[in-house]
């Protein structure tokens, strides 16, 4: 099947985000009319987000609007990382589905997959299992979006499809130190070390998980190649294929900045999942790969990080 974005109004939830950001520079080369909708509207206020449906008309959706973070975030937010989430997607879901939308992609996450899920991850293994517990709220909130897209699709026959993309870095991410991911937290940490003059980098945890990265700039391909060629009521993987250890991943890291002193691991913090990687065998069958090496997606982020902030 094929379905053609040309011509249609695109309407992207989050567009200020990173991964909403990454998604309007892709599609500008889609000939399509990129709809998003201003800071005013909060999108967990369910009359506003209707108001604004009716009044832009959207054909095409795609749900990148998230209250996101890392494991402090997670850990100490618990309520706003539950609620937040709900609310967002539950109120755009329902607005497509009020306003005859014809096609709906919700992104999710890879911590909706239990913590100690066989690796790489399958679909398939979608609560099988315990969550990780520093990120067990904002899972719950993005399993209930999956399970939204699923239902509607049978009660309603709406074209709704969900996509869990892995961990993701590039141009846009957050860096603030009390919200951040691992690689924004890495990469501002190793660049205040070295105009610090540090002798060491401390890092949260062992250094011992090993977890997938991918740029951006690839989820925001992998997801307009769904619009066009996937309709069905599984979710799927959107991943690099690739994992790396988080010690290794902060010397990269440390390296690409050009710090050049101890990069040492503080083990009394949560090291979060020991391993996670994404099967991504469904998109792969599908035709579609990502193109981003690790280390030159790494130095495109920095790339970003210095000219915001340095």
């Amino acid at each position: 099947m094929s379905f053609v974005l040309a011509g249609k109004r695109v309407y992207v939830a989050g567009h200020r985000g990173m991964v909403g950001q990454a998604l309007v520079r892709r599609l500008a080369s889609e000939d399509c009319e990129i709809q998003t909708a201003p800071r005013e509207i909060d999108l967990r206020d369910q009359a506003a987000v209707r108001t604004w449906f009716s009044a832009n008309a959207p054909e095409v959706v795609i749900v990148a609007a998230a209250r996101v973070g890392g494991i402090k975030a997670n850990d100490s937010r618990p309520a706003e990382f539950l609620y937040d989430n709900l609310m967002i997607e539950a109120n755009i879901i329902e607005a497509a589905r009020q306003h005859g939308c014809r096609k709906l992609l919700f992104l999710g996450s890879s911590c909706i997959y239990p913590r100690m899920a066989p690796q790489p991850i399958r679909e398939d293994s979608l609560l099988t299992g315990p969550l990780e517990p520093t990120n067990q709220w904002y899972a719950v909130a993005k399993i209930a979006g999956i399970m939204l897209c699923q239902s509607y699709r049978r009660q309603y026959g709406c074209d709704f499809i969900s996509a869990m993309p892995t961990n993701l870095y590039g141009p846009g991410d957050n860096y603030d130190p009390d919200g951040s991911h691992v690689v924004p937290a890495l990469i501002r940490k190793a660049s205040t070390a070295k105009a610090n003059g540090d002798a060491a980098l401390t890092v949260w945890g062992t250094g011992t998980p090993l977890r997938e990265f991918m740029h951006v700039s690839d989820l925001a391909d992998g997801c307009v190649f769904l619009l066009e060629h996937y309709s069905a009521e599984g979710h799927v993987n959107v991943g690099s294929g690739r994992e790396i250890a988080i010690a290794d991943l902060a010397r990269l890291i440390a390296g690409i900045v050009g710090f050049a002193g101890r990069v040492e691991f503080d083990a009394s913090k949560p090291d979060g999942t020991p391993r996670k990687i994404m099967d991504g065998t469904m998109m792969a069958d599908m035709g579609w790969a990502p193109r981003i090496d690790l280390r030159d997606g790494l130095a495109d982020a920095l790339e970003d990080y210095r000219a915001r902030f340095e």
